[in-house]
């Protein structure tokens, strides 16, 4: 095993920075009001789990059933749009079932919000970079900080107080809709060329 602390640093850093856990707490917040509670350990888990088999197994998967990274981005886009209209507008799109805090804590926390086609491209991305191993140990990282935020947004909620929390969820909101148009755009192009 070579790992390499920059590397890692740097895999790490560009992984917390597409994830950004820390501007989706009040998304966080949201699915916890709308469901009652969010398996954190299970969201956590399941979000690394996703991108560490991607990390290995994306592109194959992808183009075994004949999609490429951008028509999968671009799909993530429109997910990330309507998550951001909800934030901005103060709709419900997001429709629970019977079993709400349990499928909360996979969809859309797990995906496509932590391991979604941000986080998933920029792996494949990073490992035409990096060696296997770094990404990995920036993942597990990024997991436990994940696990950390989700595990104190009742706190961090406490903290900024309701008028807080709704003027950062329209300005996340927008944030996330700015994010999906260019992530809409960005691969857009490429599926026309």
């Amino acid at each position: 095993m070579d790992l390499n602390a920059k590397e890692i640093f740097t895999a790490f850093m560009i992984l917390f920075a597409v994830i950004d856990i820390v501007g989706n707490i009040p998304i966080v917040i949201d699915l916890r009001k709308k469901v009652g509670h969010i398996q954190s350990e299970k969201a956590s888990i399941i979000a690394g789990v996703i991108m560490i088999i991607f990390l290995f197994l994306g592109k194959n998967i992808l183009s075994l059933i004949g999609i490429g990274v951008n028509s999968f981005a671009v799909a993530g886009s429109f997910i990330l749009f309507f998550i951001a209209l909800e934030m901005i507008l103060g709709i419900t799109l997001y429709k629970e079932d019977e079993n709400s805090a349990m499928t909360a804590s996979v969809f859309p926390l797990a995906f496509p919000l932590i391991a979604g086609p941000g986080s998933l491209t920029t792996l494949l991305s990073l490992r035409a970079e990096f060696k296997i191993e770094n990404i990995i140990v920036a993942v597990i990282v990024n997991v436990i900080i994940i696990y950390i935020v989700l595990k104190t947004s009742a706190t961090i909620e406490r903290l900024i107080g309701q008028n807080g929390i709704n003027i950062i969820r329209k300005v996340f909101g927008v944030i996330l809709l700015a994010i999906a148009v260019k992530l809409f755009a960005h691969n857009i192009k490429a599926l026309f060329i």
